[in-house]
């Protein structure tokens, strides 16, 4: 396809050229008409002339055409033109060039019928005698009874069209020369012309290919100036549309990869058009493998796929709770909604689902309930013994001494374990709410611990337990001393407490980096106790979770302790961590930082 201004310099050449051609044609013509014009009336002045000086005589038959024979060569020579003497019948009676008595009668020839009406005649046609276009005048000329007849003079043509081809070529010459100007200057007024068309082509054609930063340089007040405004104008509104587009987009795009809860969004054919990353997560897939597939590409969670079955067919919302594998257990919660286009708002255009893991919140949920009724049994337990020999005393128990003593130092124990029970409660709830406030301070690891095996050998002492400890000298902790003794007394007692007579409990100290390179104070308490079973280790931290609830209560536990250490622990910023294999020993970690960054709550 040829360029506009390839078509429009051609439009302009081909009209130039029409036009000059025209032109040419009209003045060749003009010019041919006003030299034969001029021609005949000068024959016509001319046979006028010879009328009234030629000496018509009269003669009849051979003597007349000889005599107008002879003179019409005279005359022919003088006027250098042909002359013919016609009678009146078309008689050829003198002719300068032929023989009149070989010549056909003229009375039909069309100079000769033009005279006879007009009084002057005249004709162009081709002479088959001279082989050439020939221009014939005839004028009826009348000479009493001498002469009564028609003098034609004819003169060759060839002269004029010889001009006249000259005339063409000099015009030929001068239209090539004026053709070449027309073009260059039809190129130059179409390159003015599609120029700036072309320069809002090429903006318009990046525009298209979104690069809405292109703008049409024109500084012209007419009709493609106002084009090129009209394509700078589009171009900001469409750059201002497009910057308010991605700016909402990528808003939503964060909005998609910050939730917490999974995102699902598939189309009316049921195939997948939207993931986010939170759903990735829970399904355990890859968006750019499934979107655009059939949700059928879910068929591992059929529990699933089920529901989103049900949605798509029925077209209803979806609320509902399943467990599925991914590979542990997890209860995820499904919301799906279906969606109408919002022009007809009956056109179905497919289902949002919201996927939320409330595995915790079931867990939680769970266990408060678990640790309602963990509380309620523990606490009813000892209220019960304490009403129980509490009413046996007042029925009378109290008069034998040894039986009153007996009930009393149970009373006692009892309350005390309701005690203990009530201020672990307290402690946890604080702990938990953070309202437990952190007082870091700097403590002397050996001298702590020392203080604690002096309280804690009396006890180990009468269970024949051998106390061990490896502190190093001069080690420093920043911690809250009070809550680190809460953490050590718990554990060091429940090591003592699952201990049988004549075991070994050690506590072990060491410095070390962390994976990043920063100080931290690993302590290890090990026992030769009773150990714990490999599927109570997960749960050992979970409030009032006994291994062996009777030796539990035996010993005087509340259940709570090591839930408490789990929290104190956690507040320093450390973690803590369990081995164990029945009937050799367990053994706890814990790793705090040697100094604490920030403040706990």
């Amino acid at each position: 396809m040829k360029p506009f201004r390839i078509r429009l310099t051609l439009i302009l050449m081909v009209m130039i050229g029409v036009s000059m051609l025209g032109a040419g044609i009209t003045m060749a013509q003009v010019f041919k008409k006003s030299h034969i014009t001029g021609l005949e009336e000068n024959m016509v002045r001319e046979i006028k002339l010879l009328s009234t000086t030629f000496d018509f005589i009269p003669m009849q038959g051979a003597d007349a055409v000889s005599y107008y024979t002879g003179e019409a060569g005279k005359l022919g020579k003088l006027t250098e033109a042909r002359v013919t003497f016609i009678k009146r019948d078309g008689t050829v009676v003198g002719d300068s060039e032929s023989n009149p008595l070989e010549m056909d009668n003229h009375s039909k020839r069309e100079e000769v019928v033009t005279a006879s009406k007009e009084g002057v005649g005249h004709a162009i046609r081709y002479s088959d005698t001279l082989r050439q276009n020939m221009l014939y005048v005839a004028v009826p000329v009348t000479s009493g009874a001498n002469f009564d007849g028609f003098i034609r003079l004819s003169v060759s043509l060839k002269s004029v069209d010889e001009g006249v081809r000259n005339g063409w070529m000099v015009m030929a010459v001068g239209l090539v020369i004026l053709f070449a100007a027309a073009t260059l200057i039809s190129y130059r007024i179409a390159s003015g012309m599609t120029s700036p068309l072309e320069k809002i082509t090429r903006v318009a054609r990046r525009i298209s290919q979104q690069d809405y930063d292109a703008r049409v340089d024109l500084r012209r007040k007419d009709e493609i100036g106002l084009l090129g405004n009209a394509i700078n104008g589009m171009a900001d509104s469409l750059q201002t549309q497009l910057k308010t587009i991605q700016d909402n987009e990528d808003l939503l795009q964060s909005v998609l990869d910050n939730m917490t809860g999974g995102i699902l969004l598939l189309d009316a054919e049921g195939k997948i058009a939207l993931v986010n990353p939170a759903a990735e997560n829970m399904l355990s897939v890859s968006a750019q493998h499934i979107t655009g597939r059939s949700y059928d590409e879910l068929k591992q969670y059929y529990e699933l796929t089920k529901l989103i079955k049900e949605g798509i067919s029925e077209r209803i919302e979806i609320h509902e709770e399943r467990k599925v594998y991914i590979p542990q257990e997890t209860i995820l919660r499904m919301d799906g909604v279906p969606m109408f286009r919002e022009q007809s708002g009956k056109e179905f255009s497919g289902m949002l689902f919201l996927l939320q893991d409330v595995t915790a919140i079931r867990r939680l949920e769970n266990m408060r309930s678990e640790f309602v009724a963990n509380v309620s049994h523990e606490l009813k337990t000892p209220v019960a013994a304490v009403k129980g020999f509490a009413e046996t005393l007042l029925n009378g128990g109290v008069h034998d001494e040894k039986t009153a003593k007996s009930f009393l130092q149970i009373i006692f124990d009892e309350s005390e374990r309701l005690n203990r029970l009530i201020s672990d409660i307290l402690d946890l709830s604080k702990i938990e709410s953070k309202q437990s406030p952190m007082d870091y301070a700097p403590v002397d690891v050996s001298t702590f611990f020392g203080t604690m095996m002096e309280t804690l050998g009396t006890v180990a002492r009468k269970k024949r337990i051998t106390l061990q400890t490896d502190i190093p000298d001069e080690l420093f902790i920043e911690a809250d001393e009070d809550k680190l003794r809460q953490i050590f007394i718990n554990l060091l007692s429940n090591a003592i407490s699952y201990t049988q007579d004549g075991g070994r409990v050690e506590l072990s100290v060491r410095d070390q980096q962390d994976a990043d390179g920063n100080e931290q104070v690993v302590f290890a308490v090990s026992d030769t106790g009773i150990g714990i079973p490999k599927k109570d280790l997960p749960r050992i931290f979970e409030r009032f979770y006994r291994v062996d609830k009777a030796r539990s209560r035996s010993s005087g536990g509340t259940g709570l302790g090591l839930s408490i250490v789990k929290h104190l622990v956690e507040l320093h910023h450390g973690a803590i961590s369990v081995e164990s294999e029945l009937g050799i020993g367990t053994t706890f970690t814990v790793k705090l930082p040697m100094l604490q960054e920030q403040d706990g709550v």
